[in-house]
């Protein structure tokens, strides 16, 4: 009897984690688009593109309550890619070139790696703007501060993208010989992250000790949070595909495919341990105290 107790307080425990681990994920869909993709967040702001009938990416900006279409003027295509302090980081392309914008609500500012073909805009912390260039030679991380631009590759390759920056941290993905592998820049040093079991993985945004991302098992990606130590797979339930994009706090943004090959925004919270531990040990007492009646 003991032991059948046991067994039913522990598939509880397993629906129940499982219910909440549903509950934490929110589907984000710019109204009428075809595919919805977000990119990054901060302050429950999140930015991203929606694609059109015509399959045009268009730029947003999501408040929790209402859409804004950001579309960068004269732009053929337009991605929201970070958002720090209000101000909105992402490119756009004209014909098949691209360029980084900085965007304030009012006032669209370009910026082009000098002699690039193509300027990638990813990440944002401040007055810091990191990003990727293409050249003859390759693909370049870049770092873009006070008018000044830094390159910044990963030794041994000719294609680096960075991402993600926060307090002079850097994260993103390079390419070497037999795959693409995260990485994590100090200012001084690259560390390879590689998440286990997949055969590629890239990361895309940090906050504090937090990095996230995707890795690719056999075709289909599936999101991850690695906290320094432990890997943590993110999954959108009943999703085929599911991409981690970026980090504020405990929220993480991204987009995931579902069974009808449809791409979806979301926003996942992560659930807070001690959270979970007290309910646990309440279910325990719950059991405690019907076995003495």
């Amino acid at each position: 009897m003991k032991l059948f107790k046991m067994q039913v307080l522990l598939a509880l425990v397993v629906l129940w984690a499982g219910g909440v681990a549903q509950a934490n994920w929110v589907t984000l869909d710019f109204p009428g688009a075809t595919r919805t993709q977000a990119f990054g967040i901060a302050n429950n702001k999140v930015v991203g593109c929606w694609y059109d009938t015509s399959e045009r990416p268009h730029a947003f900006l999501y408040d929790g309550e209402a859409w804004s279409v950001l579309d960068a003027p004269g732009a053929d295509e337009t991605y929201a890619m970070n958002i720090d302090n209000g101000m909105v980081l992402g490119r756009y392309d004209v014909s098949t070139d691209s360029h980084g914008f900085l965007y304030d609500g009012s006032n669209w500012t370009t910026f082009d790696f000098p002699g690039a073909t193509s300027t990638y805009a990813y990440g944002l912390d401040g007055e810091s703007v990191v990003g990727s260039y293409s050249g003859d030679d390759g693909f370049h991380g870049f770092l873009y501060e006070n008018g000044l631009w830094t390159t910044l590759d990963v030794p041994g390759t000719d294609r680096t993208f960075i991402t993600g920056i926060e307090d002079r941290s850097m994260v993103g993905g390079y390419k070497d010989d037999l795959a693409w592998h995260a990485f994590l820049y100090d200012g001084s040093g690259w560390t390879t992250l590689d998440m286990p079991g997949a055969n590629i993985t890239f990361a895309s945004g940090i906050n504090g000790d937090n990095i996230v991302g995707r890795g690719s098992f056999s075709g289909s990606y599936r999101g991850f949070l690695y906290d320094g130590v432990s890997w943590t797979t993110l999954n959108f339930p009943g999703a085929f595909d599911t991409r981690a994009s970026g980090i504020d706090g405990n929220k993480i943004v991204g987009w995931y495919g579902d069974s009808s090959g449809a791409t979806h925004g979301f926003v996942y919270t992560i659930p807070e341990p001690a959270t979970l531990l007290l309910l646990g040990f309440g279910g325990l007492g719950l059991a405690r105290r019907r076995r003495d009646y």
